[in-house]
């Protein structure tokens, strides 16, 4: 029978992980058997620049997580070594970046499993999801769009008034 003091802070990890699914927006496990420290570091480097939490887990405890949750589907994968990244802003942060750290690392670092609002996702659409561009690329080409027939404006209205002769009256006297 486990010591009181070990039983307390078992339910505690199990509680925070409950705490942390729930307000996650999306969320990554992986198998990060075989790679090095500093391979790992520049993950969780790259993963903190992102706003996505990751941690290596205990798979019978996010087990528990997991069946408070409503994510029981995700326990088969629970084996091996384990690692969870999650976020509760963007949905696409923590699958895009893990995507693009498992290709470079080819068959050392296996995506496991992965969900999204709270269903889970299967194998082929995390690697899809994966591909899409961060939330500031897609709000870049947005404005980008959005600003395209402005700047065209300005441009062919700076070519007629070269055309014409130049600015008006008004701005030469200005400058």
């Amino acid at each position: 029978m486990p010591n009181a003091q070990v039983l307390n802070e078992k339910k505690a990890v199990v509680a925070a992980l409950i705490e942390r699914l729930k307000n996650a927006s999306a969320g990554v496990f992986v198998d990060y058997k075989g790679i090095t420290v500093a391979e790992d570091t520049a993950l969780r480097a790259e993963l903190r620049k992102n706003n996505v939490e990751y941690s290596v887990v205990k798979n019978t405890l996010v087990r528990f997580a997991l069946d408070d949750t409503g994510l029981s589907e995700l326990d088969p994968i629970l084996n091996g070594t384990t690692s969870l990244a999650t976020s509760s802003e963007d949905p696409i942060a923590p699958i895009r970046l893990i995507c693009e750290y498992a290709k470079k690392m080819n068959d050392k670092f296996e995506i496991k499993a992965g969900f999204m609002d709270g269903k889970v996702l299967p194998l082929e659409d995390i690697m899809k999801i994966g591909e899409l561009p961060s939330k500031d690329a897609l709000y870049a080409k947005t404005l980008g769009t959005m600003l395209a027939p402005i700047t065209s404006l300005a441009v062919v209205l700076g070519q007629i008034l070269e055309q014409k002769g130049g600015a008006p009256a008004g701005e030469a006297a200005a400058e």
